[in-house]
């Protein structure tokens, strides 16, 4: 029963005297609590973390803005204009011969000289004022600018230059002259390459030679106070082909 010792309650008949210190009530071991030592905590320091690395956002163009900027290099990109396109010309040139001078004459109407056309009777005064024949001989058709209606041919204003002067330099070889009268601002303007402002004068043309500038006959009929500069220029230069001619 696991009894240590057992005391009675009344002394026993016969029996040994008790030891007097079995006797004594044993005192109460009090344990004294164990004193729990209250630790003051110390502030749990939070674990520093390693530093972490700083992200530099490098901002990047989206799609819609990359061909917004695609569109923009596009129409900053110098254009090269391209030269304008020039229509050709149109004139209708007749050529004559009178005594050793030929005529280049603008057709007013682009059809041919008739005997009783108003410029054809202003053309033989001139010619009877300059001792010239009156009855010029016709040196071919009438050359008509554009030379083509359809096709890819330049007809553009130096093509029709290089033609005229490549016809009269053709008929000059047949048969020379001592001046080429150029009567009009197309013969003026495609065989001496000079404008409005050359009227009366004298010019010297690289393969044609010695070449007088006249207005057109309609423009003399329609301004007749141009006559009067045309026969002073006349003057000038009747020595060329007179002697000749005499």
């Amino acid at each position: 029963m696991q009894v240590v010792n057992w005391l009675p309650r009344t002394e026993l008949p016969f029996a040994a005297p008790s030891r007097p210190e079995l006797l004594e009530t044993p005192q109460p071991v009090v344990v004294a609590p164990i004193a729990t030592a209250t630790v003051a905590e110390a502030p749990v320091q939070p674990q520093a973390k390693p530093a972490e690395r700083v992200k530099i956002e490098v901002p990047r163009p989206s799609l819609a803005s990359t061909r917004t900027d695609a569109k923009v290099e596009e129409v900053a990109a110098p254009v090269v204009a391209k030269p304008p396109v020039v229509p050709p010309p149109r004139f209708a040139l007749q050529l004559l011969r009178a005594g050793r001078c030929l005529l280049l004459v603008e057709l007013p109407t682009g059809e041919p000289f008739q005997s009783r056309d108003p410029a054809y009777l202003l053309l033989k005064d001139m010619l009877r004022a300059a001792g010239l024949p009156e009855a010029p001989q016709i040196v071919g058709d009438p050359v008509r600018w554009p030379w083509l209606n359809r096709g890819t041919m330049d007809q553009g204003p130096e093509a029709a230059r290089d033609f005229v002067q490549g016809f009269l330099s053709a008929r000059l070889e047949d048969a020379p002259c001592v001046c080429v009268w150029l009567i009009g601002l197309p013969a003026i303007r495609f065989a001496g390459e000079a404008d409005a402002e050359a009227f009366n004068r004298e010019l010297q043309i690289e393969g044609l030679g010695s070449a007088w500038a006249i207005p057109g006959l309609e423009l003399l009929m329609e301004e007749p106070q141009r006559k009067a500069a045309v026969w002073q220029a006349m003057r000038r230069l009747m020595a060329r082909w007179k002697d000749i001619n005499e």
